[in-house]
């Protein structure tokens, strides 16, 4: 079987790669967990001073399979609890993580991207919050990441309309970091790698985290806020519309219930 999350080590640089191309790195609560522990386990080596996340193919991360979150509509909570792990690593890891987002970033990937230091994005990229049309709510602290970033209207109308924000708006708007051509990521990234690496360890760990905290509040509050929430959605009625209308190619019908 292949595996859905690559993980090496070279040159003070732990690589994190997310390896389902076929579905745009669309993940499940095996690969959630996988990247949680992923970044734990690279925070705690000496020999990396700077981790990176990224997705194989065209897509950094399309969202939770969907798939895997259905299974959530009868009672479970696997999927739900990994993303919640996933965001809370990235959050509290002490090395800086630096998200290489080469395409298409939705749902969940977004606060899998967002969670990081440093968002290095693709011209070619975009970015979306997409869980309402499967009448779902943001979720991996994606409603205060989102929000911090650029502010409560343009958060509520991305979490709202669903529509994609593309790399060159996101960089305006202070969504993301960086913005480059596509032809010029690889280049960029082993660039901003490298510098990030041979900067001083202690002063960007120091440094992240009084910003996180200056910024998104009590983490652990926002991801039990959403927990709460979206275990609600995933019970009603909207949600196995939304989820039956994605996987038909149709509009969905909501009820409201």
């Amino acid at each position: 079987m292949e595996q859905t999350l690559l993980v090496d080590v070279a040159n003070a640089v732990g690589r994190i790669t997310l390896n389902a191309p076929e579905r745009l790195n669309a993940v499940d609560a095996a690969m959630l967990d996988a990247l949680a522990a992923a970044v734990t386990d690279l925070d705690a080596r000496v020999d990396v001073r700077v981790i990176s996340i990224t997705g194989t193919g065209r897509g950094f991360c399309s969202g939770a399979f969907l798939d895997d979150r259905l299974d959530l509509d009868h009672g479970g909570t696997a999927t739900l609890d990994a993303v919640s792990g996933a965001s809370r690593a990235i959050l509290s890891c002490a090395t800086p993580v630096v998200a290489l987002v080469n395409g298409v970033t939705a749902g969940v990937g977004c606060s899998i991207a967002l969670a990081a230091d440093y968002v290095l994005a693709t011209e070619s990229a975009d970015f979306v919050l997409a869980f309402g049309r499967i009448g779902l709510m943001p979720d991996g602290a994606g409603s205060a990441l989102v929000a911090a970033a650029v502010g409560r209207a343009r958060a509520t109308w991305m979490a709202l309309s669903g529509e994609p924000v593309d790399a060159t708006t996101a960089h305006t708007w202070g969504l993301i970091a960086e913005v480059c051509p596509d032809v010029d990521f690889a280049d960029r990234s082993q660039t901003l790698l490298q510098d990030l690496a041979a900067g001083p360890t202690r002063a960007l760990a120091a440094t992240t985290a009084a910003i996180d905290a200056a910024t998104l509040g009590d983490i652990d509050a926002v991801l039990a806020r959403e927990e709460a929430g979206q275990e609600a959605l995933l019970a009603g009625a909207d949600f196995r519309e939304g989820t039956r209308a994605f996987g038909e190619r149709r509009p969905p019908r909501f009820t409201g219930e």
